[in-house]
């Protein structure tokens, strides 16, 4: 049991050296990882599409 506690001790000492984002980093990488994640969706789903014409252009 002392163990568990010493590491919960230990994770409290780590986490308050960690430097936080403030208000208005975290919303800048959030719109950033969002129009990342947006911008690479379409782009898989026009290849994807692109690939489905052409496969039933060639079958047909």
């Amino acid at each position: 049991m002392r163990r568990i506690v010493n590491f919960f001790r230990e994770v409290g000492r780590e986490m308050k050296k960690v430097s936080w984002p403030t208000r208005k980093e975290l919303t800048k990488y959030t719109i950033t990882v969002l129009v990342v994640v947006l911008f690479f969706t379409l782009f898989f789903m026009v290849i994807d599409l692109g690939i489905s014409e052409l496969i039933r252009f060639i079958l047909e």
